[in-house]
């Protein structure tokens, strides 16, 4: 929260994967001159010639405790400790020298994913950096650790998040470097059944990216978001790399009626 001030933000959004453990401690944590917005980032997939293509989902303002999400959501992060186990197995098997112990601990006791098992290559000195863990050499979409995870239909969790209250965003459409993105008419789904949003200033767009789903959020009728997608060390302190209107702000939050709309933080 204090990185947020400091980038200059006066809005934040805390969307960690699949969890929504730390709303409480960044409420605590957020100064009087900064508003918290509560979400999560919904784990979700589609098969395509019977592979799963992942992509997420930015659920905000949504109440919490609303079923069946809840139950949804802690299946999901339950199943990352299966997905990271069998990966750090895997890795094992290849004579990487990692540790499930070490994947945890880099964790902090967050929702484990890839991008902790890449780090925990790159101490044991098996790769250079994160971005080479991501190959099929190694836990690239089709690489030879490469376990697959527990996904929500995106259309499902779009109704999840509505009938929770919330509002549901697109996440990274084009991020590319991540693995296989999903086509035009998943997205155009997703819209049917409710999506409020498309995340189009990410890091990991280039230009032409953005240009081209700033043009299919128009068509869609669909907020035009941007967001730094900062997970700290991992990505480097980016807080406020991109941001989102306060027109497309104002929208989103118009659309939300869950229990927890936004948390004020204390004065």
């Amino acid at each position: 929260m204090r990185h947020a001030v400091a980038a200059g933000l006066d809005v934040v959004a805390l969307t960690d994967h699949d969890t929504v453990a730390g709303w409480a401690e960044a409420a605590a944590a957020a100064p009087p001159e900064l508003t918290l917005v509560p979400g999560a980032e919904i784990s979700c997939g589609v098969l395509v010639d019977e592979r799963p293509i992942s992509l997420h989902l930015l659920a905000y303002l949504f109440d919490p405790d609303a079923e069946p999400f809840a139950t949804e959501r802690a299946l999901i992060f339950t199943d990352r400790d299966r997905r990271g186990q069998e990966m750090v197995e895997r890795l094992v098997g290849l004579g990487a020298p990692v540790t499930w112990a070490r994947v945890q601990e880099l964790a902090a006791g967050g929702a484990v994913g890839r991008p902790h098992v890449a780090r925990a290559l790159v101490e044991a000195g098996v790769v250079p950096d994160v971005a080479s863990a991501f190959t099929d050499e190694w836990i690239g979409s089709s690489g030879r650790a490469y376990v697959d995870k527990r996904f929500l239909d995106p259309v499902e969790a779009v109704q999840l998040v509505i009938a929770a209250g919330g509002v549901a965003v697109m996440a990274h459409p084009g991020a590319g470097k991540r693995g296989p993105v999903v086509d035009d008419g998943v997205i155009a789904a997703m819209a049917e059944a409710g999506m409020a949003g498309l995340e189009v200033d990410h890091p990991d767009h280039d230009a032409a990216t953005r240009e081209r789903y700033r043009g299919l959020a128009g068509d869609l009728r669909l907020v035009v978001t941007g967001s730094s997608d900062d997970h700290g060390a991992l990505t480097g302190r980016r807080l406020g790399a991109n941001l989102t209107s306060v027109e497309a702000w104002s929208a989103l939050q118009s659309r939300a009626t869950g229990r927890a709309p936004v948390i004020d933080p204390p004065g």
